[in-house]
């Protein structure tokens, strides 16, 4: 076995890395806007259109074609920078980040480097009651690059492709870079508090309408640095880059397989690679990527086709009064509301279901039926399915439907399971599929009293007991029954009828 496939499959045992190492976590979260045109030309931004016909000779790097900065995606970085505690730069400018890839048609990214619009920041994230501050370095601005598609092979990457095709109309799409700095002191926690950070700043970025924050299309996604050094000695270990994470359940798997691999590799005696590393949703492993570069090798220099931006300090006043109710108090507002308890509230947050199940109750499910939903049913699936609960394909409007059925006696619970089959294979609302599956329940007391006689008839000494004064016996002939009604009778109405037939 070579050196590379040794750093790609050995792991360590999760409590043996604990005991040897303390990791050091760093996450990059890149999140694109929802302008409506591109960073520094007018091509429309929206997502799903043909290959390239989203461009023009700015975003395609053009001799001659000459950028200008989108209004729009400065505000929306100012707000981000606020809403994370930041400070605002009275004066910033652009850089090129030189390096060259296919997908990069310019063959540089106009970035930020050492002038940010944002810096100094911070974030409080809650995990199994404790609280972490993630202090928060930067948040600059830039643009996205373009998109490669590698045809072939069984990998979806370039290597064993049998040609490659890029998509250029992503190429100039404003994005902002959310970098921690390093957070340490979290040792068994650093999974946990990286998806805690990621979800919760998630949230923070829908909240300012400024991204749908789409995981699943790549919208808002993580790089996970990671790195051990020896227990105790408070140092910092050589780091790799995990790239483009984009599930909240990737991100904590990423830090915790890293975690097991880097101490995989410090054990054997090798040393760390400084690299990028791609993640296998698949496999839950990552593999290496390229040796990461420092900032020296992508010759930052200033833009000369960019004037500085300087936002006035009134303008900056304006937009912070536009922010939304900061994460930690309309978390303590929600729980008081919604009469959540700690574990509950907690097991929400930590589902990713927060803004799931607020928008479930504003269209007019009580809070515990929202919760028990999205936490249970909708839960489950998400994780049978290895995606977020965001990206299920069920609505909050959708789960407040169902539920409203249930109440108005037209389904049960276990019915409303159907229902959610029903939504999740897109056969139309949830009345729809009531229709269609003959889901609903039967209360006819004509049905229900000719079941309730055959499951008389087929059980005579349970039916004695009832007669007897056992009334708990009931339970039996009611299972009976719905059973024969494939689930689709009125459980109370059945016993209503098995008691005034045995009195």
């Amino acid at each position: 076995m070579s050196a590379l496939d040794h750093r790609d499959t050995e792991i360590v045992a999760w409590d043996d890395v604990l005991a040897e190492y303390d990791p050091a976590m760093g996450l990059e979260v890149h999140v694109e806007l929802n302008t409506h045109t591109k960073m520094f030309c007018g091509c429309p931004t929206e997502f799903g259109a043909e290959p390239n016909t989203q461009v023009c000779p700015t975003c395609l790097g053009l001799p001659g074609a000459m950028p200008v900065v989108n209004r729009k995606a400065v505000e929306s970085a100012i707000r981000i920078g606020l809403a994370l505690n930041c400070e605002i730069a009275e004066w910033c400018r652009f850089a090129r980040k030189n390096y060259f890839y296919p997908d990069m048609p310019k063959n540089f990214q106009t970035s930020q480097y050492d002038e940010p619009i944002a810096f100094e920041g911070w974030m409080d994230v809650e995990v199994e009651g404790e609280t972490f501050r993630v202090e928060i370095e930067r948040a600059h601005m830039e643009e996205d690059t373009g998109k490669s598609l590698h045809v072939g092979g069984v990998t979806g990457r370039i290597h064993g492709a049998d040609y490659s095709l890029v998509d250029y109309n992503r190429a100039g799409i404003p994005l902002i870079e959310i970098v921690t700095k390093p957070i340490m002191g979290t040792r068994e926690k650093a999974p946990a508090i990286a998806k805690a950070y990621v979800a919760q700043l998630r949230e923070l970025i829908v909240a300012l309408g400024v991204s749908d924050a789409r995981m699943d299309q790549g919208s808002i996604r993580a790089d996970v640095n990671l790195s051990l050094a020896a227990k105790d000695s408070g140092a910092l270990g050589t780091r790799t880059e995990t790239k483009n994470v984009n599930s909240l359940r990737s991100v904590e798997r990423a830090v915790r397989y890293e975690m097991q691999r880097h101490a995989a590799v410090l054990r054997s005696g090798a040393q760390i690679l400084q690299e990028t590393r791609h993640w296998h949703e698949d496999t839950g492993v990552t593999t290496s990527g390229r040796e990461k570069s420092d900032a020296d090798d992508y010759r930052y220099f200033p833009e000369p086709d960019l004037v500085p931006v300087a936002p006035s300090r009134e303008w900056v006043e304006e937009l912070r009064a536009t922010l939304p109710e900061p994460p930690r108090e309309k978390l303590a507002r929600l729980q008081a509301a919604w009469g959540f308890s700690d574990l509950e509230m907690r097991d929400t947050v930590g589902a990713g279901a927060l803004g799931l199940v607020e928008e479930t109750i504003a269209c007019g499910a009580a809070p515990q039926a929202a919760r028990k939903w999205w936490l249970s049913e909708m839960a489950r699936r998400a994780n049978d399915s290895g995606v977020d609960i965001a990206a299920l394909g069920v609505t909050p409007v959708q789960v407040a439907r169902v539920q409203a059925l249930v109440e108005e006696g037209s389904i049960n619970d276990k019915l409303a399971r159907q229902v959610f089959d029903g939504l999740l294979a897109g056969e139309g609302t949830p009345d729809e599929i009531v229709a269609a599956r003959g889901l609903a329940i039967v209360s006819d007391d004509g049905a229900l009293g000719a079941a309730v006689d055959n499951a008389i008839a087929a059980n005579p000494d349970v039916a004695d007991k009832i007669r007897d004064g056992k009334v708990a016996a009931a339970g039996a002939l009611i299972g009976a029954v719905m059973k024969e009604m494939r689930g689709q009778a009125d459980a109370a109405r059945v016993r209503e009828l098995i008691l005034e037939k045995l009195a």
